[in-house]
């Protein structure tokens, strides 16, 4: 161990007893610590004391929150809590003291990750009960924030309780599954399992093998962290581990069909028993706990479920052979327990939870709880980097994002969006050129802050074909080795010309953006002390080509002294894999499936004292694209949260987002273009058009439509911000308004058959019967129109693209986040607020003063009879038409009789909407 790291965790312990130090305690016990270790050594030890005091505060003041937690006790015992001072908690006190000595991290996270491996632990089921009990969970957190962490201290606990074989499903590329067993040896086995599977005292010793805790601790794995190191019947039975031995067994696989049915046949090969009544085979007095990575990756049955005029499921019904296989090994199992981590849970809260096959039997829906993990304050993700407009959403606060975003559109002729297998790149576009030198600069900026042994990472995603990949990796190998030469020898007898190249980014650029971000682990550096460093980081870099035919691997641990590489690949990159210390991305590749594109944002994660030096280079359209999942996502998280507050369970999530009129635009197109029906419910939901025609016609007729509405409603009730409110309209007039309306085809969430389909069939239950009708004018307007006599400011909104044939809101919503609440009074609205920041707290976000209120809090406290409707005119400015384009949203209460229309998604909705996906 270095000066550094000594020092560090020194002082670690030392301000553990302060509950948040200042910058000057944290000054003070640096100085205490440098001085001990001087004594000790009879010479000044060699650190940065500025540096160490930076990191420390930064890890001090990193909070996180609770977490919120659904859940369904149902067949469950409570064990925990009468176990918990009887076990042995060896392996998780190793991998605690691994977290906190090793790899330095937050008192705050590292409590967080013990409270919620807990919170997973209690509900899984004691692996001592007697009897069959089967689990299925669910743990959701951001892209790159820690999951493999989080089961890493999970399995640690379940070993510790008793659970004897431990599966991780670990994606679908050899590459992502050796990374998985890699991590799992250093938190989990402690020995390199390339060099030995089962544990031995003469074992290679890494990670929590190194913390001395005074015994051994024994778990063997049946595989390896080798690229060919995944489970092989032949190697297993050639070194005699079982499932159910004395010793914990780790299986760390593949998604793969051949893999897994080699895994399921050698479980029922070596501890099968026949089943008394079923007469299938089963593995008894084995608890098993299967850990399922990248869940909505190839786990979800993509094929169409097929039920007889009854509703039954059909016997034939065929399902994809991965979901095939997870419940087949499952059920083999008298004792069970599954949980599923991932960022992007939509896939799988869209399994039906009722389907169960006497094969495979139940699929993997987490019917037992889904947890959401908080994210520490120190975590960077797709709000921080994109940023949340308040005129984007009508519950969440505004914030800007991150500075890092370059924009990208010089690269069509390089790099068409729609391009062939067999396409040949043209000259690479300045963008790249210029993301490479930010790579380089990138590189001696941190060796200038001291953190030359860290590995630096960019990434180049453009393309999915693995021909066009090599052709790329060819171009950005020429293009370093140019800038190589250059540093080195410079261009004919003038090298200032390729330093005034760096200088120019470094002063336009790199400069500003540290200065426009605060993070006290920034530390300041002068181009003086990055010049004489690009020479030596430059010849340090190497190029990879990380798809599935390339020989090239992401050998971080071989280097201990860092890795610097530029990473060209195209779905290897997308998934699951880690690229270290990534600070430059550049990135094409357009997917407008909110799973697809979430996961493909490897910049997401941690970045402590070098987050000034990351870039994203993409499209416009790609960052729209992302700020509009964003909102989705955080959205999401909210109704979960929301639901949690309120007592439900998975499957009330489920059937929520199921029926969500937002549904569909947040599940992967493979999971759900089967022609399946649908059954969707607005209730508690906001319907808002963000798109309409650009025809004149069509906008007259619905402004027609709109003056009939006005002109039936009589003299207005009331004004407030320069906006007309008419109270208990009835059922039949805004029925005829949305019947008169010509809603865009494309209007996912507020098609006007869909919305008269549910209000219609409230109407027998006594609800949305009685009406508040509300006419939006803007208070400060560019232009002005009268619509059935009454004066209006008309309302601005940019489209996103005026080239398509139709206009589309660029910031995807319509109405302001007040709007929803025009027709409460203010008591109510007060309760509001409380019950928003309540819901801020629940979440683990920090206090705000923010008046922005919750709009699902805003639909639950009216009343199931009241609905709104908000009318807005848009000046026609913006896309050149005669009249105002008429906008509307739908404010539907909270209903718990609300009842569910039914729909059909077929492949012509997705090709229309999506495209080719």
């Amino acid at each position: 161990m270095n000066d550094y790291d000594m020092a560090r965790q020194l002082a670690q312990v030392m301000l553990k007893v302060e509950p948040t130090p200042t910058r000057e305690i944290i000054q003070e016990k640096v100085r205490v610590v440098l001085s001990m270790l001087g004594s000790q050594r009879n010479h000044a030890v060699e650190v940065d004391e500025e540096k160490l005091v930076r990191e420390l505060q930064s890890l001090f003041n990193t909070w996180i929150g609770i977490g919120t937690i659904l859940d369904n006790q149902e067949d469950h015992i409570h064990w925990l809590p009468d176990r918990n001072s009887e076990i042995i908690w060896d392996f998780w006190d190793r991998y605690r003291r691994y977290l906190e000595e090793e790899k330095g991290w937050a008192p705050a996270t590292i409590d967080s990750v013990d409270r919620l491996t807990n919170s997973v632990l209690e509900r899984l089921e004691d692996p001592q009960r007697p009897g069959a009990w089967d689990r299925r969970g669910m743990v959701v957190g951001q892209v790159q924030s820690g999951k493999t962490a989080n089961y890493t201290g999970l399995i640690c606990k379940a070993v510790d309780a008793g659970y004897k074989l431990i599966i991780v499903l670990a994606g679908m590329q050899n590459s992502l599954r050796s990374q998985t067993q890699l991590r799992l040896d250093e938190g989990f086995l402690g020995f390199d399992s390339q060099v030995n599977r089962a544990f031995d005292r003469g074992n290679s010793f890494l990670g929590v093998g190194k913390i001395p805790i005074g015994k051994w601790l024994v778990a063997n794995s049946a595989t390896s962290s080798a690229n060919n190191g995944d489970f092989n019947r032949r190697v297993v039975n050639s070194f005699g581990v079982h499932p159910g031995g004395k010793d914990p067994l780790l299986l760390v696989v593949k998604k793969n069909k051949s893999i897994l049915t080699n895994l399921f046949k050698w479980a029922l090969s070596v501890r099968g028993i026949v089943h008394e009544e079923s007469g299938r085979k089963i593995v008894r007095d084995v608890p098993i706990l299967i850990i399922d990575d990248e869940a909505d990756n190839a786990s979800i049955n993509t094929n169409p479920l097929q039920f007889d005029e009854s509703g039954n499921l059909e016997e034939d019904h065929e399902i994809s052979a991965i979901n095939k296989l997870i419940r087949q090994l499952l059920y083999s199992f008298e004792k069970s327990a599954y949980v599923g981590y991932t960022a992007t849970p939509f896939a799988n809260i869209f399994i039906y939870p009722d389907v169960t096959t006497p094969e495979c039997g139940e699929d993997l829906f987490p019917r037992s709880f889904i947890i959401n993990l908080p994210t520490p304050s120190n975590y960077i993700g797709p709000a921080q980097v994109f940023g949340l407009d308040v005129d984007q959403t009508s519950s969440l606060e505004a914030s800007e994002g991150l500075p890092i975003i370059r924009l990208v559109d010089d690269h069509e002729s390089w790099m068409p969006n729609k391009h062939k297998k067999d396409h040949v790149p043209d000259y690479l576009p300045w963008s790249l050129k210029k993301a490479i030198r930010a790579f380089i600069l990138a590189c001696a900026m941190r060796m200038a802050r001291g953190q030359e042994n860290e590995h630096n990472s960019m990434l180049v995603h453009v393309t999915r074909y693995a021909n066009v990949q090599s052709e790329v990796t060819e171009q950005v190998r020429d293009e370093l080795a140019s800038l190589k030469r250059r540093l080195r020898y410079g261009d004919g007898n003038a090298l200032d010309q390729v330093l005034r190249e760096f200088e120019q980014l470094w002063t336009r650029d790199f400069l500003p953006t540290t200065q426009a971000i605060s993070d006290t682990q920034l530390q300041p550096v002068s181009w003086e002390e990055v010049k004489p460093l690009l020479k030596q980081v430059v010849s340090k870099i190497q190029v990879k080509k990380i798809n599935g035919t390339a020989k090239d691997v992401l050998d971080y641990w071989e280097y201990k002294n860092g890795l610097s590489v530029i990473a060209i690949g195209g779905n290897k990159l997308s998934r699951g894999l880690t690229l270290e210390g990534l600070t430059v991305s550049y990135y094409l590749r357009a997917s407008k499936m909110y799973d697809t594109l979430m996961q493909m944002g490897r910049w997401f994660g941690y970045r402590p004292g070098y987050l000034d030096v990351c870039r994203l280079y993409t499209t416009d359209d790609l960052v729209e694209w992302y700020k509009h999942i964003t909102i989705a996502s955080e959205e999401l998280r909210q109704e979960f949260d929301y639901m949690a507050d309120s007592g439900g369970t998975p499957e009330d999530f489920g059937l929520k987002v199921r029926t969500h009129p937002q549904g569909l635009m947040i599940t992967g197109a493979n999971k759900m273009k089967t022609g399946t029906k649908m059954e969707l419910s607005f209730a508690g939901s906001i319907s808002e058009t963000t798109i309409f025609y650009k025809d004149n016609q069509i906008n007259q007729r619905n402004f027609e439509a709109t003056e009939e509405l006005l002109k039936n409603l009589g003299a207005y009730i009331e004004r407030e911000n320069d906006n007309y409110i008419w109270k208990k309209v009835s059922f039949a007039q805004i029925i005829d308004f949305l019947s008169g309306y010509e809603s865009h085809p494309k209007s996912r969430v507020a098609k006007t058959s869909l919305l008269t389909q549910y209000i219609k069939a409230q109407r027998p239950l006594n609800e949305l019967v009685s009406w508040t009708v509300i006419l939006i004018s803007s208070q400060r307007p560019k232009n002005r129109a009268s619509i059935a006599g009454y004066g209006v400011g008309l309302i601005e909104r940019q489209q996103a693209d005026s080239s398509t044939a139709e206009y589309r809101l660029k910031k995807s919503r319509l109405l302001s986040p007040t709007d929803e609440w025009l027709d409460l009074p203010q008591p109510t609205r007060d309760a509001i607020l409380d019950e928003t920041r309540h819901l801020r707290e629940l979440a683990g976000k920090p206090p705000s003063s923010s008046k922005t209120p919750n709009g699902k809090v805003i639909r639950s406290k009216r009343l199931p009879r009241n609905g709104l409707l908000l009318l807005y005119p848009l000046d026609p400015a913006e896309i050149e038409s005669d009249f105002p384009v008429i906008g509307f949203a739908v404010s539907f209460p909270n209903s718990p009789t609300a009842r569910r229309i039914e729909y059909q998604v077929n492949n012509v909705y997705w090709e229309q909407e999506f495209g080719e996906i």
